[in-house]
């Protein structure tokens, strides 16, 4: 039998530095590096959620309950945009594939073309993801109510317009009379929080005091989300859930009805919820936006030509190995707090 021998390699070549590992370029091996210890961070992130959400013993957000809305078309689409953003992301990643190859055959205007949708396709993400955050930020109309026997719910359905507030006590800015239709919502969810809404009757910033015309809520269902005297944690009230909501809303009680999160209180779930999608999905998008400046600086030298008169386009190769990077991490933060 023909046995292959193995090459001897002398002390000097094999330790004498200067070859590069695996024929791999430094520049590209650094950014594995990188990359490797950037995998870890994201890693050490997503256990740290995953145990508190396991340890945690009251109800934890879902995500078609929580991000169920698209720009323009209101609530009632659960997830649809954030797959979306995420198609775009993946998109993005296939055209930055497409760039390198273009690269490989020295084809600068191949480059260019990949490298502007790969750039596109990055803002587009990067101005979904401010959208996402504002509309988590802002939260629902119902907001989560704090019911009678203690428990807490969110709401379900039709949230009636709010048409003006007429002024019927004077205050600092408004005059008896006056009719107000500008920043209504806002206005209105700010009173509810502190307690300034009683039997339809607001009282506003500058100590004005208001009646409320409002269309009525309708198809409203009470989501249970942590157990009180009466309710426990996974029932649905439907019948009487307007009238249980809206004693609430005109009790004249501060901090029973919650909207929106930030890092110490949430509508959807705990604060710690709040705090890891903050955390998490903004070290993400830190990641894209600098991928995407990236992106535009080593396109800037493409249009120069700059890599086509060294005869190689590597700085594409290494930029694309940090995007394929970014845009796998999406799918693991996807995949774990969205879906799971």
């Amino acid at each position: 039998m023909a046995g292959h021998a193995s090459k001897k390699i002398d002390s000097k070549t094999l330790w004498g530095g200067k070859t590069s590992p695996f024929s791999t370029s430094y520049g590209k091996l650094m950014m594995w590096f990188f990359l490797v210890s950037d995998a870890l961070t994201f890693g050490a992130f997503l256990v740290a959620y995953g145990f508190t959400r396991h340890n945690y013993g009251g109800s934890w957000p879902i995500g078609e309950e929580t991000f169920n809305s698209l720009p323009f078309l209101g609530h009632g689409y659960p997830l649809i945009y954030v797959a979306l953003m995420t198609f775009i992301l993946i998109v993005s990643s296939v055209t930055m594939v497409l760039a390198v190859e273009a690269g490989h055959r020295m084809d600068k205007k191949g480059v260019v073309k990949w490298m502007i949708a790969t750039i596109i396709g990055g803002f587009f993400f990067l101005s979904s993801q401010a959208w996402e955050w504002s509309h988590f930020i802002h939260g629902s109309e119902f907001g989560k109510v704090e019911l009678a026997d203690g428990s807490l719910a969110i709401i379900k359905g039709h949230f009636g317009e709010i048409e003006n507030f007429k002024v019927t006590k004077a205050g600092h800015h408004h005059q008896v009379g006056d009719i107000i239709t500008e920043d209504l919502l806002h206005e209105y969810q700010h009173a509810v929080s502190e307690g300034h809404i009683e039997n339809n009757v607001i009282t506003l910033h500058d100590g004005s005091e208001a009646t409320i015309s409002k269309q009525e809520n309708e198809h409203m269902r009470l989501l249970v989300k942590e157990a009180g005297g009466t309710y426990s944690k996974g029932d649905v009230i439907e019948n009487g859930a307007i009238s249980m909501y809206e004693d609430v809303v005109n009790s004249g009680n501060a901090n029973k009805v919650t909207y929106g999160a930030n890092l110490n209180e949430n509508e959807y779930g705990p604060k710690q919820y709040g705090q890891f999608f903050f955390f998490i999905t903004g070290f993400h998008g830190f990641h894209v936006f600098t991928g995407v400046m990236i992106n535009i600086l080593i396109l800037m030298g493409v249009v120069r030509g700059v890599y086509h008169k060294r005869g190689h386009y590597e700085m594409v190769e290494k930029t694309g190995l940090y995007w394929h990077f970014v845009d796998l991490v999406w799918v693991f933060v996807f995949t774990f707090f969205y879906l799971v």
